[in-house]
């Protein structure tokens, strides 16, 4: 099992163009995500999230479901949107399967992500600013986004660094993720 643990931070193009030129060597990733539900909402229902995602044109899918304490579990395999791969998602996370036939696509999102790793004392962390679009019941907002998200180490020193980040460029916490914010809006919220 993986498990993320990241932190959110609204943002302006201002700000991600000045936390961008404090590094040198981004990763640029061109995203393109759908999320899948049942029409009864049985995954959301649960706190999981089920994907696809394109990357780089590399398609990825994932089980994010929760776990005690801060963070989620997640799962990954690189593949295609296919009914095995689902089946291998749900396996690795030990939760029941739903039947791929009921799984709908509810809502996505379409953004290019610029991503490093920073190697900090007591942890790893990698940094992704994401600008693009949610979308959702024919309709699209405006995504500008900083994650930092913990890779080895200490969770104490993730938050400390975070909050610091925060704090120089003024960045507010972004409390949903993007499958919530997406999910709204395709109820019309």
């Amino acid at each position: 099992m993986g498990r993320e643990f990241e932190l959110k931070y609204k943002t302006s193009a201002a700000q991600q163009a000045a936390i961008f030129a404090k590094w040198e060597k981004w990763d640029e990733f061109s995203m393109e995500t759908t999320y899948f539900d049942t029409a009864e909402h049985t995954l959301s229902g649960k706190k999981c999230t089920l994907r696809c995602r394109l990357e780089n044109g590399v398609a990825v899918c994932t089980l994010k479901t929760p776990i005690s304490g801060f963070g989620r579990g997640e799962w990954d395999v690189e593949s295609p949107w296919s009914e095995a791969a689902v089946t291998n998602l749900f396996a690795q996370a030990s939760q029941p399967p739903v039947p791929f036939p009921q799984l709908l696509p509810i809502c996505g999102a379409r953004f290019t992500r610029f991503a490093r790793t920073v190697e900090l004392s007591e942890c790893t962390v990698e940094i992704a600013l994401d600008r693009g679009v949610l979308m959702g019941g024919n309709r699209e907002i405006p995504l500008c986004e900083v994650e930092v998200e913990l890779k080895s180490g200490s969770e104490a020193a993730a938050i400390a660094w975070a909050e610091q980040l925060a704090l120089q460029h003024d960045l507010q916490p972004e409390r949903s993720s993007k499958f919530r914010r997406a999910s709204l809006l395709a109820k019309g919220e």
